[in-house]
């Protein structure tokens, strides 16, 4: 017999009208209807906006993928795969699961299509539904996230221009957030830091405060600890040795690097020593997103985060691709945006291409073009290319009205050059008088 509940509707001509339903949806599964909508709409076009400015590619991935999959990169012991990975053996006999996140299969499809032979850096964009079987209450079974990976890059400069787009998604929907940071190095770190644990919990006095599930893990693995939601673990690890006193002189390098280019885009941001992710293909920097007013830091909170997953292509397909991503929660996000009830400018095609040559040049491009973008300019650029030819022939490509050039010379000399592509004339100007002249040759500002 199917199950009948009674739900109060509204009322109509005085009168409370019940409506009777007979297949209720399932626990942790939602509707999502017309006013609500409102929000859904506002917070992907965002998503897209950003996407399409900063040059990341819409792709599609399938729900279904082999269960091994997320067993070999997210961890046969994991609560993921363990507890909350919906898998089944389908009618042709293929042991399946429902995709739990999208990394992984955006992952298989750029191995499984070559995209290595292209050029690099390959930018990946993804939204869409995610499943998990959580039995935590008020939380969703199918939940949404936008994903942007870029594979075949391996400088921070790429790791800082996927920080800096979140921060914009959240900044420019009003919504206040903490971005958290830490490294947890490559393998040979990891190694070196695994040991230092395992020292540091065989200690008696540390080892009793631990869960019994953790005790096993000391030598067994003793990077799971910090992952341990018990309370006595948690409170136990912040005692722990910090992982970025034991990573290498790389690792280090680069994570300096990408700190370095956050303090010059006033990106605010917290030292997280023993921040994790859930899963295990991620190597050097990691980030999470948390709401600011939100002092918690539990995963419950959490708006998104990511990081580089460097080793994870060349376990699946055996070559060595660089790599790295995020993942932002649209539920989460739409309940912080409620209280703000916004609505988003569009962006039209790219008029104006910068275009920089030198790490200097880099670093104040990254500062220019944010204030140009915020500004209303519809802009492109591509900071991840050091050479200025390729960048040239990508603003050729895009049929781009003006592109401004900023190299080593012209950071000293305090000017830009700015060249027509229609009548080929360059021209040099101030830097800090750049705005008034866009605005002066296209007109009006794009907004």
């Amino acid at each position: 017999m199917p199950r009948f509940i009674n739900k109060k509707d509204k009322k109509q001509d005085g009168k409370t009208i019940l409506t009777k339903i007979k297949f209720p949806r399932l626990r942790g599964m939602r509707d999502i209807l017309f006013n609500e909508y409102l929000h859904w709409d506002l917070v992907a076009k965002k998503a897209h906006d950003l996407a399409n400015i900063y040059s990341f590619r819409t792709v599609k991935i399938p729900v279904l993928e082999k269960r091994e999959l997320y067993g070999s990169f997210i961890g046969k012991k994991t609560d993921v795969f363990l507890k909350e990975l919906y898998s089944f053996v389908d009618k042709g006999g293929d042991n399946v699961a429902m995709r739990p996140e999208a990394t992984l299969g955006m992952a298989r499809a750029y191995a499984e299509a070559n995209l290595f032979d292209r050029p690099q850096p390959v930018k990946m964009f993804w939204l869409g539904p995610v499943f998990r079987h959580s039995s935590q209450s008020g939380a969703y079974r199918q939940f949404h996230q936008f994903n942007l990976e870029i594979f075949g890059e391996d400088s921070p400069t790429a790791d800082v221009q996927l920080i800096l787009i979140a921060y914009n998604f959240f900044r420019e929907l009003r919504v206040n957030v903490e971005i958290q940071l830490n490294s947890v190095g490559c393998v040979e770190c990891r190694s070196v830091y695994s040991e230092e644990l395992k020292d540091f919990y065989l200690n008696k006095q540390k080892k009793t405060k631990l869960c019994a599930k953790c005790k096993k893990n000391i030598n067994k693995n003793p990077l799971q600890i910090l992952k341990c939601k018990d309370k006595k673990c948690s409170e136990s690890v912040q005692e722990a040795p910090h992982i970025v006193d034991s990573i290498c002189e790389e690792c280090k390098n680069h994570f300096v690097k990408i700190l370095e280019y956050l303090d010059d885009l006033d990106i605010p941001y917290n030292l997280t020593p023993f921040l994790t992710k859930e899963f295990d293909y991620y190597t050097k920097t990691i980030f999470a997103i948390y709401p600011a007013s939100d002092n918690s830091q539990g995963r419950q909170h959490s708006l998104g985060g990511g990081g580089r997953y460097n080793d994870l292509i060349q376990k699946m397909a055996g070559i060595s691709v660089p790599a790295c991503g995020f993942a932002i929660n649209l539920e989460r996000t739409i309940a912080k945006v409620k209280e703000n009830n916004i609505f988003l400018k569009s962006v039209n095609e790219k008029v104006i291409f910068l275009a920089q040559l030198g790490e200097k040049a880099k670093r104040k491009a990254f500062v220019l073009f944010e204030d140009l973008r915020r500004a209303g300019f519809s802009i492109a650029q591509s900071f991840t290319k050091d050479d200025l030819k390729s960048q040239l022939e990508e603003a050729k490509e895009m049929k781009v009205k003006l592109i401004l050039i900023l190299g080593q010379k012209e950071v000293v000399d305090k000017n830009i050059l700015i060249r027509d592509t229609e009548s080929g004339v360059q021209e040099i100007i101030d830097y800090d008088s750049i705005a008034d002249e866009l605005k002066k040759r296209l007109g009006s500002v794009n907004k």
